[in-house]
Parts: structure tokens; sequence; C-alpha cells
């Protein structure tokens, strides 16, 4: 075991995939001498060369629509989105070339592309560099989403989002990047696309999240174990949805809350919600509580703190679910 922050975890899984399978290239903006905006190719143009790591001009959906192509002719490109608020560019090659290809051939061609983008806020970062997006993609069918919360689910869903025959868009909370570390092995290792992590148990209420949230409502869950005993579930992956954990969850507990950076109104937690309203109505004792985003653009960075989810947001959650 290695002790790794998620920026190292990631860039280790790309590294090792590369040494694996000579088909894996890597592009983007600044990905290649320099390293990326964040890290994460550093070292890999010099370790395997110009032809397999290099840079793209500035325009997203030109990095995602050569992917496509470079995917179908028996490549495994990781692309790089420097900010995902940036991706609105390449919503085209994603959701309407990348995500229908397997279903528009009829199975004779698969796209196995992976598009990395940081993002999240926390980091007091300018417009459109801290954008959840997730919910816009989730409502694209055959494409895979991705949202790791620590370092060790990074480097094992990345190698299985590598190997996917299916597009998938890993999406990397950038305040988690060098947030903490923790033991990673060395050795390349797979975690499976659709399961999620009980990240601990309870019994009084189900607290269901994804991505940058998920340390934040482990440590509220923690504070609050004397009074309220609280399961939180990591999602890890929206598409696909490890339904069978939030079922087994919701009907042990009965109670629901859904935690996420994304705004409110049209939010994946409202996809969640509905599903636990249709499968397991009968199991709640309390109306299912979100705690997201607000409804607005991405604010100032002076007042982020208030906008995104925070503990007390959460705690305020908890106890109006207990009131029932």
């Amino acid at each position: 075991m290695a002790e790794m922050t998620m920026i190292q975890a990631i860039h280790d899984a790309m590294r090792q995939e590369m040494e694996r399978d000579e088909r894996v290239i890597v592009l983007g903006e600044d990905v290649g001498k320099n390293g990326g905006v964040f890290r994460a190719t550093d070292g890999l143009f010099e370790q395997f060369g110009e032809a397999r790591v290099f840079d793209t001009p500035l325009a997203e959906s030109g990095i995602v629509g050569t992917s496509i192509g470079l995917a179908v002719n028996g490549f495994r490109p990781v692309a790089e989105i420097q900010f995902l608020g940036f991706v609105y560019q390449a919503m085209d090659q994603l959701a309407a070339q990348a995500a229908r290809l397997r279903f528009r051939s009829a199975g004779r061609f698969t796209c196995p592309l992976v598009v990395r983008s940081p993002y999240g806020g926390g980091v007091r970062t300018p417009e459109l560099h801290s954008d959840a997006l997730e919910g816009l993609f989730a409502h694209s069918p055959g494409l895979k989403i991705v949202m790791p919360s620590n370092a060790y689910d990074a480097k094992g869903l990345l190698i299985s989002a590598i190997r996917d025959e299916d597009p998938v868009l890993f999406l990397e909370p950038m305040k988690l990047y060098r947030a903490f570390r923790m033991e990673v092995p060395e050795e390349p290792y797979e975690i499976p696309l659709g399961k999620a992590r009980i990240v601990k148990e309870g019994e009084d209420v189900t607290v269901i999240s994804w991505g940058a949230s998920v340390p934040l409502v482990a440590k509220v869950a923690e504070e609050m174990k004397e009074k309220v005993d609280i399961e939180v579930i990591d999602l890890r992956s929206l598409q696909p949805l490890d339904w069978d954990t939030i079922y087994s969850s919701v009907s042990k507990t009965g109670r629901v809350m859904i935690v996420h950076e994304a705004v409110k109104t049209n939010g994946f937690g409202a996809e969640i919600a509905a599903l636990i309203s249709e499968r397991a109505l009968f199991s709640l004792s309390a109306p299912i509580v979100r705690i997201t985003g607000y409804d607005t653009p991405y604010p100032v960075p002076s007042v982020e703190d208030d906008w995104l989810p925070n503990a007390a947001r959460m705690i305020e959650g908890v106890q109006t679910l207990m009131r029932y």
C-alpha cells in the first residue's frame, strides 16, 4: 500500500493502464509537457511520448469529437476537459454522438472513451469552474457517469472506466484532489461501475450522496451518532445506479436525505427521490429531504460556503426527518 492523494491515485491509474495497454492515449489542453492544470498527467508525456500524450487546441468539442473517432477506430482515449463548466461546448459530441453510438449502430460499434473533468466548488474559482452538471448527462442514455469521493475509489473506478467498452464521464471533485491521503494499492485494481459503497451503517436515517459531498456527510453522521444512527451511502456512479443498495437501506431506515452540490430543481437527487417513491413508498416514514445547491448559477466565492450543502443544513435536514 502507498499513501496517496486523489490526484496521485488518478495519475497512477492512467500511468498503469497506459503501461498495460498501448491503445490507451491521453489528450486535452495542457496535458502534455505541462502535465495538466492540476498535474494529473504530470510525467506521462516524458514516459509515453507525444504519440500517446498530446495537447489539443482550446476547443472542447474538438477534444471529445476527436476522441470519439479514435475510440471507434481501436484506441482507448482518456480526454481531459479542464473544468466541467466548459463541457457545454462538447454537449453534442457527448450526448448526441458518443452516448448513442452503440444504440445507433445496433451494437456494431462501441465507444470506449473516458472524459475526465474536475468539478465542484469550495476552492474559490471564478465563474464556470465550479459547476456540478452531472444531472445534464444523466439524462443521456448510453453515457456512464462516475464520481469518486476518495483516492482509493478514484483509482479503481478510473481503471474500470478505461477498460469499459462504452463512454464514461469521470467527474473528479477538485476540492478533494489534495484534501487528504489514504492507503491505495500500488498494483492495478478495478472497482465495478454501478456498485455503491456503504460508508457507515445505521438504523435511523439513510443519507445518499456522491462525489465532493461524501466526506462532509460522513463527518456529520459521526458527529450526530449519539442521537441519530445515520447510514451513509456513496453512490460512486450515477449511471449505472446501484438501486439494490438504495432499496435495502431505505427499507431498513424508512427516512431518506439526499445530498449533492448541483442545483436542486431537476438535479439527480430528484430522480432518486422519484425512484424511491415508485418502488419503496410504503417503506417511508417521512417525506424525502434534499440538501443541495440553490437554484441559481454558481455564486461568487464570497458566498459559496453558504450556497453549498454544509453541516448546518444537513443537521437540520436530519432533525426534520426525525420529527416524523
